[in-house]
């Protein structure tokens, strides 16, 4: 990540240490009577956790770990429903009832007992819901205008609906008080609230529309009635969208009137629309396509034309931009939400003077698709069954693992935090594998952060990396090892495709230089990244690219994190045409140029494409040389107990063979294979398999 601010130069020789309390980001802040002990915050977000609509064990553990690694508060609850007609669309919290009131009171008590402040975010999602979940009521809106990303066609809101819901608003309010939280959000933007103060949406002629003032009105009321239920002594704040709907100056207008009002605590802004799946993943949760904090200048300014405290989370993933924002008064608290599902325990670790041990978030969105899970930390998201720290073995074993791809990078970590002795062995000139290549993309660079981290920690722990070493089995069992762990990835799955000769694989495209070419054909038969990595650089060289997929849609594999709506729109404009339901079945070679023949998955109808370079994506195929022949040796035949490794017990451990003629005897390694070197999958799949291995071995 590339900070908006340079770091301060190093300090010349001898001079003395700067406090770690002189950080500006671990310097106290007093919110009204709330004393929060830094700057750092976790702002609220969906992660999917919720059992039965309530934040339980799961959950809480989630949010704990944020605590126990230093955070000042955690906000909680992204979009949690206060009423009937605003359902649960995602796995959100179900704040109208009072049954959610003791699960609660259970998670503020460990939030406090490590030091962290908690709120929670409470709203109705309005025309946001959906129709046809919960109790399958009508959405509601200011005006019956549909959205464009959930689709509901609302029914405009009387004024008993208003009524209704600055009740629900209120309720949902004391039952945060009464679960002993410090505080709550409520949340503009796209949700009911936003859609009243925005004139896109609101559309009213009554006392609720027109003016800025009447659309200011329902959020005033419903913050009456939070502070009716709540009192003057709860912390009370609005996440609030700038230019949602309203130039800059207009939000900020709309935003004086609110402050005058004296019903909030703060501001924690977000920029833009969320009403589109583009705007949402470019405006308002910005993706790896999007540059370092892209509104934190826009939030800065904001700041500065009011007087409450200014919060703003997005997209800013790194320490050194973080230091910046609060050094330079730009804001008063800082969110590093997705930052700390990368790493949880930050705070800790830049308290310690620890900051280059940060796991970095490398902003792949694989956590909005997937419970909150990181990319490259396996344990977020899962803390119930999965500790975040390695405890060091009872025995210290030899291990070698061969492969330096993420799973064998992570493997090696891990194995080295137990306090083995590892050695880590590479076929190629760098560390990486797979990633490298993903990197290469115009958008997915930040992707070599889970490369890099790993290397540097695997630098810190003493790990030997042996690169251009292809290591046969003689060599690996040479070292001695009691663990040997396959890790060496996979090759391009082109065997079974007749004519494959005549075609080129991900590899050939994004590994080594362009071939000459006028037209590309670029098959999808994964839904990944890979096929749509080929297209973008053809397209970039200036190619004329047609990209077909066995899919209905484009990268079907990355819904839910917004990857698809980039690629959507990088490939557009590219020009790159796109067809769908194709099933490649072979490519010829006819008159110098690739012929792809393909068949269309719903109607059966055969379909000839020609290019002057066919590209073709069918995920990889393992490779097992080495793993085969080193099972012979081995103690367990390379097998995996799967039901022990689920339950994260440790697999059988290596065998003694007898020696003969007073010979001393052997050691039978222990043998596994891990990441593609097992099965082709994502880059999560990889490290989580071999964090599982590890962290037990």
């Amino acid at each position: 990540m590339i900070p908006l601010h340079p770091a301060p130069a190093a300090a010349p020789p001898g001079t003395p240490p700067t406090p770690r309390t002189a950080d500006p980001l671990l310097r106290p802040f007093q919110l009204r009577h709330l004393a929060l002990r830094n700057r750092i915050i976790s702002t609220s977000h969906a992660s999917t956790l919720t059992e039965n609509d309530f934040p339980q064990e799961r959950y809480q553990r989630y949010h704990e770990e944020k605590a126990r690694g230093g955070i000042a508060m955690s906000m909680f609850g992204g979009s949690s429903n206060v009423g009937i007609d605003s359902p649960n669309v995602f796995n959100q919290i179900d704040l109208g009832t009072d049954e959610v009131v003791p699960h609660l009171q259970r998670f503020s008590a460990r939030m406090h007992a490590h030091g962290a402040a908690l709120m929670c975010q409470i709203t109705h999602m309005g025309r946001r819901g959906s129709p046809y979940a919960g109790d399958w009521l009508p959405t509601i809106a200011p005006s019956a205008l549909r959205e464009t990303l959930h689709r509901s066609i609302p029914r405009e809101m009387s004024e008993h609906d208003i009524r209704r819901v600055v009740k629900y608003f209120g309720q949902a309010a004391q039952r945060c008080r009464d679960g002993g939280l410090d505080g709550l959000e409520t949340l503009a933007g796209g949700h009911l609230l936003g859609q009243f103060l925005n004139p896109r949406t609101n559309l009213r002629t009554d006392r609720f529309g027109g003016s800025m003032n009447n659309r200011c009105r329902f959020v005033l009321m419903v913050h009456e009635e939070i502070r009716e239920q709540v009192g003057s002594d709860f912390i009370v704040g609005l996440r609030y969208a700038v230019e949602d709907g309203l130039g800059f100056d207009d939000s900020v207008r709309t935003a004086a009137i609110l402050e005058r009002s004296g019903l909030f605590d703060f501001f924690n802004v977000v920029y833009g629309r969320m009403d589109t799946g583009l705007s949402l993943v470019v405006d308002n949760m910005p993706t790896m396509s999007e540059p370092s904090a892209p509104w934190l200048r826009q939030a800065a300014a904001f700041k500065q034309a009011v007087r409450l405290p200014v919060f703003h989370a997005a997209k800013i993933a790194d320490l050194a931009t973080a230091r910046h924002a609060i050094a330079d008064g730009l804001i008063d608290l800082v969110g590093m939400t997705r930052a700390h599902m990368a790493d949880p325990h930050l705070v800790r670790k830049l308290a310690a003077g620890r900051e280059d041990e940060v796991r970095p978030c490398v902003g792949a969105s694989f956590c909005r698709a997937h419970q909150a899970a990181c990319i490259h930390n396996p344990a977020t998201g899962r803390e119930t069954w999965i500790a975040h720290e390695v405890d060091p073995a009872a025995t210290r074993r030899t291990v070698v693992v061969v492969g330096a791809g993420p799973a064998g990078l992570e493997a090696a970590r891990v194995a080295a935090l137990r306090g083995h002795a590892v050695q880590l062995l590479e076929a190629g000139p760098r560390a990486g594998g797979q990633v490298l290549l993903a990197a290469q993309g115009s958008w997915r660079k930040d992707l070599v952060g889970i490369v890099d981290w790993r290397l540097g920690e695997l630098a810190r722990l003493g790990v030997p990396l042996r690169l251009n070493t292809y290591a046969e089995a003689a060599d690996v069992l040479a070292c001695r090892p009691h663990v040997v762990i396959v890790a060496t990835g996979g090759v391009p799955s082109l065997e079974q495709l007749p004519g494959a000769g005549h075609c080129d694989s991900v590899v050939d495209t994004l590994a080594a230089p362009l071939q000459p070419a006028a037209e590309v054909l670029v098959y999808d038969g994964t839904g990944r990244h890979n096929a749509l990595l080929c297209a973008e650089r053809h397209a970039m060289a200036g190619r004329r690219v047609t990209l077909a997929t066995l899919d209905g849609q484009l990268g079907q594999e990355l819904g839910g994190r917004g990857d698809e709506i980039i690629w959507r729109r990088r490939l557009a404009e590219l020009g790159v045409t796109v067809r769908h339901d194709l099933r490649l079945t072979a490519v010829e070679l006819v008159a110098g140029r690739g012929q792809a023949q393909l068949r269309h998955e719903l109607t059966g109808q055969p379909l000839l494409i020609a290019a002057d370079r066919v590209v073709v994506e069918l995920g990889m195929s393992p490779v097992t040389e080495l793993f085969d022949a080193l099972r012979p040796a081995s103690a367990n035949d390379g097998e995996l107990d799967l039901e022990r490794f689920v339950a994260g017990q440790p697999q059988p451990g290596p065998a003694a063979v007898a020696g003969s003629g007073g010979s001393a005897g052997s050691l039978r390694p222990a043998l596994y294979r891990i990441g593609d070197a097992h099965a082709s999958r994502d880059i999560h799949a990889a490290v989580y398999e071999a964090f599982r291995l590890c962290r037990v071995l």
